[in-house]
C-alpha cells in the first residue's frame, strides 16, 4: 500500500494464488482499511489485485478446512463494538471509508472477491473480467456483506439470480446490469486517474456527498433532505469551498485542508 497526493493505492498481493483469501489476507484487509479510514489526508482509494486476477475468493486450503472447526473461526471472531465479523469487515471496511473507493478488476472477482468489490463506490473492469457470487457452488450463501450490498447495485431480482445460480458475469455484462461502473483496457490505470481527479476536489464536499448518497433509500426523504441542507450549510463559505472557487477562477490547482484534521 502506498499514498501519493492523497490517493491510497492498495493491492491484494498473493498473485501466485490469484489473490485468494486466507486468514492473513482477511487481517491485512481489515488492518489496512482501518488505517486508511483514520487518515484524514486520504482523499481517494484504489483497491486492486496484483497479477492476473483481482481475487479468486476463499483460498481452497481454507475451504477444505471448513469441514472442521477451523471453518467457523472467521465467523466466530469476536466483534467487539463492530456490526461485522472479521470476514464481513474485510469487505465492509471499504464501504465505511469516508473517501471514495474505486475497485479495479482484472481476471476474476469470485465469491468473497466479488463481495469485496461490491463494497467499493466504483468498479472498473476489463471487458473479459469475470464476476460471480460463487458461494452456491460450494453449498453456501454469501457471508461477507454481499447479501446487503448486491441488491442496491443490481436490483433484488438480479441479485437473487446471481446468488441462486453462481453464474459467471463478464465485465461487459457487469456494467450493463449495474454490477460494475466502467469497462477499461487498464482498470488500475483508469482507477488511479479518476482517484487523482477526485483527490483534487474539495474533500469535505466529496466525502459529504458520498455519505448522503450512501444513505439514499435507507432513511426517509425528510431525513435525507435535512442532511443535504446541513451539509450545504457547512460547505458554503468554508475555507475549502472558497479555495475551490478561487482556484477555478485563477486557473490553478486548489490546495485544500484535510477534513477531520
Amino acid at each position: 500500500m502506498s499514498i501519493d497526493a492523497g490517493v491510497a493505492d492498495v493491492r491484494l498481493n498473493r498473485p501466485e494464488k490469484m489473490n485468494a483469501l486466507d486468514g492473513a489476507m482477511f487481517s491485512a484487509l481489515v488492518d489496512t482499511g482501518e488505517r486508511l479510514k483514520a487518515d484524514p489526508s486520504v482523499r481517494a482509494v484504489v483497491l486492486s489485485g496484483e497479477g492476473r486476477a483481482f481475487c479468486a475468493g476463499l483460498d481452497f486450503g481454507s475451504f477444505q478446512a471448513m469441514a472442521g472447526d477451523e471453518g467457523l473461526q472467521i465467523a466466530a471472531e469476536p466483534k467487539g463494538d463492530r456490526i461485522t465479523n472479521i470476514g464481513q469487515h474485510a469487505a465492509y471496511v471499504w464501504a465505511e471509508m469516508p473517501a471514495p473507493v474505486i475497485v479495479a478488476v482484472q481476471g476474476v472477482a469470485l465469491g468473497g472477491g466479488c463481495q469485496i468489490a461490491l463494497a467499493g463506490d466504483l468498479r472498473y473492469c476489463t471487458a473479459d473480467a469475470r464476476f460471480s457470487v460463487l458461494e452456491i457452488r460450494w453449498g453456501l450463501a454469501p457471508d461477507m456483506t454481499g447479501t446487503q450490498l448486491l441488491p442496491r447495485l443490481v436490483g433484488l431480482d438480479i441479485a437473487k439470480e446471481l446468488t441462486f445460480t453462481g453464474r459467471m458475469v463478464s465485465g461487459t455484462e457487469a456494467v450493463a446490469i449495474g454490477l460494475a461502473t466502467r469497462v477499461c483496457d487498464d482498470p488500475r490505470a483508469e482507477a488511479l486517474q479518476t482517484a487523482h481527479d477526485i483527490a483534487s476536489r474539495n474533500p469535505e464536499a466529496v466525502q459529504g456527498a458520498k455519505a448522503l448518497l450512501n444513505q439514499a433509500g435507507l432513511v426517509s426523504l425528510r431525513e435525507g433532505f435535512a442532511a443535504e441542507e446541513q451539509l450545504i450549510r457547512r460547505l458554503i463559505g468554508s475555507p475549502n469551498q472558497i479555495e475551490a472557487v478561487k482556484a477555478y477562477f485563477e486557473q490553478r490547482r486548489a490546495v485544500f485542508n484535510d477534513p477531520r484534521s
